[in-house]
């Protein structure tokens, strides 16, 4: 997501807005569709099979994005790039679908004391996992070893294989019901009024939502940093491998801190911890430029880190303050009152044309800054 996919897009576009589109539609078409997919689903006791929908939809827009770039990536970079953004559209709308299902199936199966050592087990198990693969994406785009476009489309094939064999563990998950109350369906057929009626009555809910919202800044240039590298290298694509390694074993060494902060300091502090760091990544994106496009493999072991404190972070503490009846609508709240990770990637790309990627980076490292002060209460 933050290394493969934007070298891939860089290669169909040069336009920074058409590139941060790309990943508003990624990252926030799950958020926005959320307010349907949540109230939706409130109504089901069990959630098992719309996890599997959402996993398998996205194996097999995988698939799509492979055939696209294998077919057009050469011939009409424009077709790929329009074709691109509809597969993305469905990759991203099933995977919300299933992330609701998920979380609905944690708070259910786990307490809260137990939850925050699950997402640092998912994120260490899938890391390994990750590793290899990035030791064979290495391989894959090697110079010399696959021709362009055959290795992103081998990209895409890994990542859909992945998906089938990851969701072949849920088939056997036993999932207790989820007790349906009437009240909650009323809440569920007037989501939208009832939405600021939730928010006003739980203060920290919405707090939440706030600085949720605030630190999505950090990812507004999670993109850039590998068209910036592109733009700063012409040997980058001799390291495209080693980047994803680097943010893999990351996110899966951040493992051994994120579980002991959860546990000491509680999910809160995994949460204040991330914005630290966020703030300081791109200064360090900017400050080893010089140095050469080896150096930035520093960047991306950080950038693991901080993607591997989110999730442990952000929903296991959602999921504390969440009631257990209401758990799908607030996590279809959630979702869909974080606009500014839907606006702020196409912001992104706005921004650097109009400042530079030195500017960009700098704004971006001074606002995170300014909301990690902001919050130590």
């Amino acid at each position: 997501m933050n290394t493969v996919l934007p070298s891939l897009i860089s290669n169909l576009t040069s336009n920074t807005v058409a590139f941060g589109g790309m990943y508003s539609i990624m990252l926030g078409a799950p958020l926005v569709f959320n307010l349907i997919f949540s109230g939706y689903l409130q109504r089901f006791p069990l959630k098992r099979k719309f996890l599997l929908i959402g996993i398998y939809t996205r194996s097999v827009s995988f698939l799509g994005m492979a055939a696209v770039t294998l077919i057009f990536a050469k011939s009409n970079p424009q077709v790929a790039l329009v074709s691109l953004y509809f597969i993305t559209f469905l990759f991203s709308i099933s995977g919300g679908f299933a992330s609701i299902a998920y979380s609905d199936i944690v708070g259910k199966l786990l307490t809260s004391e137990k939850r925050g050592g699950l997402y640092a087990a998912r994120q260490f198990f899938s890391g390994i996992a990750a590793l290899l693969g990035g030791f064979f994406i290495a391989w894959v785009f090697k110079p010399g070893n696959l021709a362009y476009p055959m290795n992103y489309a081998i990209g895409f094939i890994i990542g859909a294989i992945g998906l089938m064999i990851g969701g072949m563990g849920f088939w056997g998950l036993k999932e207790p019901p989820s007790e349906i109350k009437k009240e909650d369906l009323v809440i569920k057929n007037n989501f939208v009024s009832n939405m600021v009626e939730i928010l006003k009555a739980d203060r920290p809910f919405l707090k939440f939502i706030l600085i949720e919202n605030i630190t999505s800044f950090s990812l507004m240039i999670l993109p850039f940093y590998m068209v910036f590298i592109k733009n700063s290298f012409s040997n980058y694509m001799d390291y495209l491998g080693v980047f994803v390694i680097a943010q893999v074993v990351g996110g899966i060494t951040s493992n051994f801190l994120w579980p002991f902060v959860s546990r000491k300091f509680g999910s809160k502090s995994v949460v204040k911890l991330c914005i630290f760091m966020g703030s300081m990544i791109p200064v360090i994106a900017l400050l080893i430029n010089p140095l050469g496009p080896i150096w930035y493999i520093l960047v991306f072991l950080l950038l693991g880190f901080i993607t591997s404190g989110r999730n442990i972070g952000f929903e296991p503490y959602l999921l504390d303050i969440a009631p257990n009846e209401k758990r799908t609508i607030y996590l279809g709240i959630r979702g869909s009152l974080n606009l500014l990770v839907v606006l702020l990637p196409l912001a992104g790309g706005i921004f650097i044309n109009i400042l530079g990627y030195y500017m960009t980076f700098g704004l971006v490292s001074l606002i995170m800054f300014l909301v990690f002060l902001s919050i130590k209460k």
